[in-house]
């Protein structure tokens, strides 16, 4: 089983800048896809970013060049370094562990962006 514990969260400025962070801890295959997620109320999660464990990266649209995923494989680490932050990306973010057979979930960080 995954555990995974997000941190990092908070209040910030429209233009400014947070790093999120999720723990990995538990059994994690070869093969895998980490990502971050955000959800705002009323409205379904949507995928934010993803890597690979081959370190193949995506992005959302609304994130592409403002948003970079990364890992530290020897800190069991998953980041989110988010830039030029727009009140449109106030939402709960939530880590990710996609692995065959099952899918692991954080309890998620709050993130608002308003001046």
């Amino acid at each position: 089983q995954v555990q995974l514990v997000e941190s990092g969260g908070g209040l910030v400025q429209p233009g400014g800048s947070l790093r999120l962070s999720c723990a990995v801890s538990g059994s994690i295959s070869s093969f895998y896809v980490m990502g971050w997620y955000r959800q705002v109320p009323g409205k379904q999660r949507e995928s934010v970013a993803s890597i690979t464990s081959g370190g193949s990266t995506s992005y959302a649209d609304s994130v592409k060049g403002r948003f970079t995923i990364s890992r530290d494989n020897a800190k069991n680490t998953l980041y989110l370094q988010m830039d030029s932050l727009k009140p449109e990306d106030t939402a709960a973010y939530y880590c990710n562990v996609l692995m065959v057979g099952s899918t692991s979930w954080g309890q998620g960080t709050q993130v608002t962006v308003s001046s």
